[in-house]
């Protein structure tokens, strides 16, 4: 039994080993590739001969790392082979969306929640169209601005060409064209002032039937007859005015209508 357990091998007398062919394969010039074991990360059917591979079936593949990157993280490829017709199919990780994404050889299966979550709008995605917004809004606010200052210097333009305009004529009439001094028309319009406030006064101060209201000790004028008849007749005078002074009235005494006598007073 121990004979067969022999450690070391016998050599002819004629061996020489330089004449030992070792078989070596070429040398890999692409990236670095390693064989590794994994389950299928989506369900997918094979293009070539129409095979369904479900989610989580076993392979041998390839793992071959990639010059692209998502920011720092390096995006890995993985070959593998369909089970029915060996065909080739490639799939690489997508780390943006924390997902797989299928390359060629198969046709990714349709999964109506990742629809859903693709139409999301992620955090990068948010803050572009929030940059494309923010520069929209500038450049609006920098038209308006722009339009604004057009106006601004039309209207200018405008005033200055009616200035030069007055000027002219002005000059050409010499000064007959001036207009009436301020002192003229202040005066003219503060004797036309006094003069609606004379006519308001007097207004407020007559009766309803044209009557001057007099006050209460105030005499009458006297008649143009008890003057004499020598003096010349005065001038026809206004109508007195009525008196608002309370005026006592007697009272009637109804009992001598009635027949009855009052005693009088033993005093």
């Amino acid at each position: 039994m121990s004979e067969r357990k022999v450690l070391s091998k016998y050599y002819p007398p004629d061996f020489d080993p330089s004449k030992l062919v070792r078989q070596r394969g070429p040398k890999q010039a692409g990236p670095k590739v390693q064989t590794v074991r994994l389950m299928a990360p989506f369900s997918m059917k094979c293009t070539s001969c129409g095979e369904y591979i479900y989610k989580g079936r076993k392979f041998n593949a390839r793992k071959e790392t990639t010059d692209e990157k998502y920011y720092a993280i390096s995006i890995f490829r993985f070959y593998i082979r369909c089970t029915r017709c060996s065909a080739e199919i490639t799939f690489k990780t997508d780390p943006k969306n924390m997902d797989y994404e299928c390359e060629r050889g198969a046709k990714r299966n349709f999964e109506p929640w990742r629809e859903a979550k693709l139409a999301e709008e992620t955090e990068e995605e948010r803050l572009d169209r929030l940059e494309r917004e923010e520069a929209e809004r500038d450049a609006m606010k920098e038209l308006e601005v722009k339009t604004l200052d057009a106006k601004t210097e039309m209207a200018i333009a405008d005033a200055l060409d009616e200035i030069r305009t007055r000027n002219a004529r002005l000059e050409r009439g010499g000064m007959e064209e001036v207009t009436v001094p301020v002192r003229e028309v202040v005066d003219e319009e503060r004797l036309r002032q006094e003069k609606e406030d004379e006519e308001a006064a007097r207004r407020a101060f007559e009766t309803g039937t044209g009557e001057k209201v007099r006050r209460l000790g105030e005499e009458e004028a006297p008649d143009a007859g008890v003057v004499g008849a020598s003096a010349e007749p005065s001038e026809p005078s206004e109508p007195a005015a009525p008196s608002f002074k309370r005026i006592v009235k007697k009272k009637k005494d109804f009992g001598a209508a009635l027949g009855i006598k009052k005693k009088t007073s033993l005093v």
